[in-house]
């Protein structure tokens, strides 16, 4: 958030950078890594493209368009892989939005700000709690939700949590709100204290249809009654085989919290998309 003495225009490169990650949007962060002779910033020039706005400058002139430009290409096409631009300050020089003669030749560095991935959890109990342990380790957005208060607000294993994830703790007494609020593309692990609970969590969900998936904790003979009762309430026969029932990886021995929770983490890391080790968006500033 902006503080209340700062104008928007005012934010610079790194309040831009904290403000995406807040709001877990995309942006580029582009950098001046290189200037030989002449130009309007020296090397460490930094500025942030979003889709729709921009944070610090380059200097303007045709440098800073095409920066912009090429910004908002990566952003509309997913690139992930940072880029090099090089750009020749002279009268010669092919230009695209107006003409610099600053004389220099500079370099800049386009390093993409890829958007976490969205996880939620409905339910935290003892699977619940190995999940966020497991979870927290991951450059995520992590919504760790139950409808009993003290399963959230008054537990010392959420409030230990230290990894790169931004966690959410969320009371809810309704929860299936909390999975209407979350993202489209949100990943949702349902594993409530409570069948009744769970059932409104899967119906919430299959009506949403825009999850990117949902997995439900429990044992065959709890799926094939959900299955009727999912059916029963008009859902496609297409939409619920999609939840994911036993949640994890066939074939993981063990019916230990830990042993379900490593299982159901090992399924769900096949879909997400975490941004790479190393890369501007691989660890909270």
């Amino acid at each position: 958030m902006t503080p209340p003495n700062r104008r928007p225009s005012d934010v610079d490169w790194l309040d831009a950078l904290q403000l995406l990650r807040g709001e877990n949007r995309g942006g580029v962060l582009a950098t001046v890594s290189d200037v030989r002779g002449h130009a309007p910033r020296a090397a460490g020039a930094k500025m942030v493209v979003a889709e729709k706005r921009t944070w610090d400058t380059l200097g303007g002139g045709n440098l800073e368009a095409t920066v912009v430009e090429r910004a908002r290409a990566m952003l509309a096409n997913g690139v992930q892989v940072p880029e090099i631009l090089n750009f020749s300050l002279n009268e010669r020089a092919t230009v695209t939005h107006g003409r610099q003669c600053c004389g220099g030749v500079v370099q800049v560095l386009l390093d993409p700000l890829p958007v976490r991935p969205v996880v939620a959890v409905f339910g935290m109990g003892h699977v619940g709690h190995e999940l966020a342990r497991i979870l927290s380790r991951f450059p995520l957005r992590l919504h760790l939700v139950d409808s009993r208060e003290g399963q959230v607000t008054g537990s010392p294993v959420l409030v230990a949590l230290d990894g790169p994830a931004h966690v959410c703790l969320r009371h809810a007494p309704a929860p299936e709100t909390v999975l209407g609020e979350l993202p489209a593309g949100s990943h949702v692990l349902v594993m409530s204290h409570d069948h009744a609970e769970d059932f409104i969590l899967c119906d919430a969900a299959l009506r949403r249809g825009d999850l990117a998936n949902v997995g439900l904790i429990g044992s065959a003979a709890k799926w094939t009654r959900f299955r009727a009762r999912l059916l029963a309430e008009g859902h496609s026969e297409a939409a619920v085989s999609a939840i994911r029932c036993p949640v994890g990886v066939p074939g993981i021995p063990g019916k230990t919290p830990a042993a379900i929770a490593v299982s159901a983490v090992a399924e769900l890391l096949g879909d997400l998309e975490l941004p790479a080790p190393g890369g501007a968006g691989a660890s909270d500033g």
